[in-house]
């Protein structure tokens, strides 16, 4: 068992609008496998209960997509204790809030509740964890759910197709070439049974992190923990062995096309390293330089000074296993997609070539500390920071470490990144046009 309080220190962060207190912390293991990282703070009678799990998109059953979404839906459904459709009852009735999401790496849960019903969100989540019930109507239901969900964000969504036309060419072999919602003919082609092998691979305290976060009593906490997730038995042990892909060495061309779109946008993508990797946090900083806010160099060139674009935007899309860069736009007037990549490709060779200037640099030294500050302002972007940093890096004390890595990047370090991963022939081009072009090919 570890047993680890960090003790409080404040940090001047430099650039950013005030005090970063250092999270303490406490962390242990029970003898199920579960990791338990709790975390007082009794500035407001508020607590956050959140179990992470290790299953996300990439991890596919019987080479099926989707299906870490759709337990996310699924494990609302009820439990043995918890009646079908009365999840969301039970905790806005009791003063608390909650929600789900899924990345192609990790599922997260939690609820916020007064302080006074900590019970009943560590008896919820251990409900989810060791009685759900997993039956055909449940998962007939959550199907059209799902359906229904990907109609709305993905189908028929303008440029909702657009990140997965790209990742299906930045990837060959790994799982992050498929979309994290996955494909509808997989989902209605699974099994009963296949959905409940599922869970019980992953869904298991050997796979996962609970994070207690607020106005708690440490022993109390502690108590409540072993009485309701102590008996939920342990688990195989989850191993993965996905796929290497080759470099890119050669510029990829695609196209794709979009029946809920009237302009087209142009997409220059580059497969980059897992967000383990201090590389990663580099190109966060090339991120903000490039399109974060109207004096970045791209919106300020292409929107403001040129005309030539109504949107662009470049951001890293950090994951556990590679990451995706994308530089996105959307052209102005009679403006083509080709002299867009041309424009966008000018200004990150400039990074390739020069060092950005000290009064940029430390804009974006600057930003990355208020945005450090900003995701640990709240009891809930605490507990989420800290089921991150445990279950996907491998360091609970990352939430307080991770400061220091940007304040280490240098401008040597930003030019170096841009040529190690942002070159033209290590990128997919994607013509991301209106469905109505097609039959023009």
């Amino acid at each position: 068992m570890i047993n680890k309080i960090k003790l409080s220190a404040c940090a001047l962060l430099l650039g950013a609008t005030g005090f970063a207190q250092e999270v303490e912390f406490t962390e242990y293991d029970l003898d199920n496998g579960l990791h338990v990282v709790l975390h007082q703070d009794k500035t407001a009678p508020v607590v956050t209960t959140s179990v992470m799990y290790h299953v996300g998109g990439k991890d596919q059953q019987n080479g099926k997509t989707g299906f870490a979404h759709f337990f996310e839906h699924l494990l609302f459904e009820g439990t043995e204790n918890i009646p079908n459709g009365k999840w969301f009852e039970i905790v806005s009735s009791n003063g608390g809030s909650n929600n789900a999401n899924t990345s192609n790496d990790r599922t997260y849960y939690y609820e916020i509740f007064p302080s006074n019903n900590l019970e009943l969100g560590l008896w919820m989540e251990s409900e989810r964890m060791m009685h759900p019930i997993i039956k055909q109507k449940g998962v007939d239901t959550q199907n059209e759910v799902v359906k229904e969900e990907r109609r709305l964000r993905v189908d028929n969504s303008p440029y909702g197709n657009l990140l997965q036309a790209v990742s299906s060419n930045l990837f060959v072999n790994h799982p992050y070439k498929d979309p994290n919602i996955g494909y509808m003919e997989d989902l209605d082609a699974s099994t009963l049974e296949e959905f409940k092998q599922y869970f019980d691979k992953y869904y298991v305290p050997n796979n996962a992190v609970l994070v207690v976060a607020g106005d708690i009593d440490i022993s109390k906490t502690k108590k409540m923990i072993e009485d309701y997730f102590g008996p939920i038995p342990k688990g195989e042990a989850v191993t993965r062995d996905f796929p290497k892909e080759d470099p890119i060495t050669q510029q990829i061309n695609a196209t794709a096309y979009d029946a809920n779109i009237q302009l087209p946008a142009t997409v220059l993508g580059y497969r980059t390293p897992a967000f383990t990797q201090k590389d990663s946090y580099v190109l966060n900083m090339i991120s903000n330089y490039l399109s974060d806010g109207n004096s970045s160099k791209l919106y300020k060139k292409l929107v403001d000074e040129q005309k030539q674009a109504l949107a662009v935007q470049a951001f890293n899309l950090e994951q556990e296993d590679y990451g995706m860069y994308l530089v996105f736009a959307i052209p102005q007037g009679e403006t083509t997609l080709e002299t867009l990549n041309t424009e966008m490709e000018e200004e990150i060779a400039k990074i390739r070539t020069d060092l950005i200037s000290e009064k940029n640099f430390q804009k974006l030294q600057n930003k990355a500390e208020n945005n450090y500050v900003n995701s640990n302002s709240s009891v809930a972007g605490i507990a989420n920071s800290l089921a991150s940093s445990y279950l996907l890096y491998g360091n609970t004390d990352l939430i307080n470490e991770e400061i220091n890595i940007y304040r280490s990047i240098t401008r040597e370090d930003i030019k170096r990144v841009a040529n190690e991963y942002l070159n033209p022939n290590q990128r997919v081009v994607l013509e991301y046009l209106p469905k109505a072009e097609e039959a023009k090919q």
